[in-house]
């Protein structure tokens, strides 16, 4: 079956026929590390780490470069590394920030189940390569200098004769709607309100780099350069795959196209563009005023990693996405029973029903039917039927420690005394056995009040067994 994903840019879904089956590459963007990410982020790092596991299934593991970068330039992180570090030298301070917040990054998502990408640069180690699309556009008259900054006319782009797409191709607006839109700042030294910033100079104390086109004071770049210079650098001028959350298509994902398009005379930059859609809280969009608004790393305090990763992948990627904790308590009980079922199974195969659906644009609702009817043949079946499901949910992420880690990581996060809960059974036991009922119940009763389920049954041996488990 093909391999079907829809592109933002010519809003149909297609077959996806990479440019070299031999090295399927991909670009997402990644963080800004001034702070915890919050959970919006982690969808989208979920979302392209399923396309990562699905492209890397059919392709082969080594023949896919998946690219995901860090941004460690920006003035959030300035005034965070000044309000954190104050007395510290800025820059040392900024470095300070980004190391910590790369690294909580790193720490938030691998806990969701994500792979770590092929490569993560970052955008203060490709400053030479900005300048270099800088100086093609410039030459090409797609940008222009003023006032110390370069910045790229939208207009330039659409007046010339060639390959190149319109911009506004990709968010499908046209200039005077996007003027409204537009992130970047009226001045009078732009030719037109949809011009924007390329390079501008820094300020006394900013982190700066030696400017482009002829500017002699030192500057930095703009937020959009960045990514087409990182593509460049690490997947060539065309390659197959861009992604990204569906609030970068504009200004950033159309600055990124309009960049690269124009800096190499070419009709385009990913074959595909792909976006994730919006998350809401509780049906409320997620804000800080609000109090709306959580950190995966808060996520992460009352849930495991799967169980986040679960509820994201039951909808559809490029739908808005209702997260609310009656749908997280019915990933945790799934994932439990998952566990129980499939964790200690033999490798197998994934099931080729799971693999037509994601290969049918990432469908995981559709996967997730399938897996419930591998569920259940799992459980009634043999070693060839739990291989199958266990493989199948291990290809989405799932599965990453064995079912008494799994149970033991519950048992630990519900607070439960173990100890007390293994000396009340043993208790329990006892009363059992001298046919003491009474007592029996009451043990039960308390082992409820605890937040304690129990399960009498049979060891392969038929003997008298009794386990536990969190409510």
């Amino acid at each position: 079956m093909p391999l079907r994903l829809y592109d933002t840019l010519t809003k149909e879904k297609r077959p996806f026929e990479p440019i070299d089956s031999g090295n399927v590459r991909i670009y997402a963007c990644g963080p800004t590390v001034y702070d915890f990410a919050h959970i919006g982020n982690g969808r989208a790092a979920i979302v392209f780490d399923v396309l990562f596991r699905v492209l890397r299934h059919r392709y082969g593991a080594d023949h896919v470069t998946y690219v995901r970068n860090v941004t460690d330039v920006d003035d959030k992180i300035n005034v965070r590394a000044a309000r954190d570090y104050p007395g510290v030298p800025l820059n040392e301070a900024i470095r300070k920030v980004t190391e910590q917040t790369y690294q909580q990054y790193q720490d938030d998502v691998a806990a969701l189940g994500c792979l770590a990408p092929t490569v993560q640069p970052r955008a203060t180690e490709h400053i030479p390569e900005m300048r270099a699309i800088i100086e093609k556009l410039v030459a090409g008259g797609f940008a222009y200098v003023a006032e110390d900054h370069v910045l790229f006319s939208p207009q330039a782009m659409n007046a010339a004769n060639s390959v190149m797409p319109r911009y506004g191709a990709l968010s499908k607006r046209s200039l005077d709607e996007m003027i409204a839109g537009a992130r970047v700042d009226v001045a009078p030294y732009k030719r037109d309100n949809t011009d924007f910033v390329l390079w501008k100079p820094a300020k006394p104390g900013e982190p700066s780099w030696p400017s482009p086109a002829g500017i002699k004071a030192e500057g930095r770049p703009g937020w959009h350069i960045e990514c087409s210079a990182m593509a460049w650098k690490h997947l060539g001028e065309k390659f197959d795959i861009h992604g990204g959350g569906i609030d970068l298509v504009f200004p950033h994902h159309e600055n990124e196209l309009a960049q690269t398009c124009c800096a190499f005379h070419s009709d385009r930059m990913a074959n595909v563009w792909m976006h994730n859609g919006f998350l809401q809280l509780e049906s409320e969009k997620m804000s800080k005023s609000t109090g709306n608004f959580f950190t995966i790393r808060e996520m992460l305090a009352d849930w495991p990693g799967e169980v986040l990763r679960l509820s994201m992948l039951k909808t559809h990627y490029r739908s808005p996405l209702d997260w609310t904790t009656k749908g997280a308590e019915e990933s945790a009980r799934t994932l439990d029973d998952w566990y129980a079922v499939a964790a200690d199974a033999e490798p197998g195969q994934p099931s080729a029903a799971l693999t037509e659906a994601l290969y049918d644009d990432l469908n995981t609702a559709q996967a997730m039917a399938v897996l419930h009817g591998l569920r259940n043949a799992a459980a009634s079946g043999g070693d060839r039927e739990r291989g199958e499901f266990a493989a199948s949910l291990r290809l989405l992420g799932f599965l990453s420690v064995s079912a008494a880690d799994w149970k033991g990581r519950k048992q630990q996060a519900s607070g439960i005394d173990a100890e007390q809960v293994g000396r009340l059974l043993a208790d329990r036991t006892a009363a059992r056995a001298r046919k003491d009922f009474k007592e029996s119940d009451r043990i039960r009763d308390e082992l409820a009040a605890m937040g304690v389920v129990i399960k009498d049954g049979k060891d392969a041996d038929g003997k008298p067994v009794t386990t536990w488990e969190v409510a």
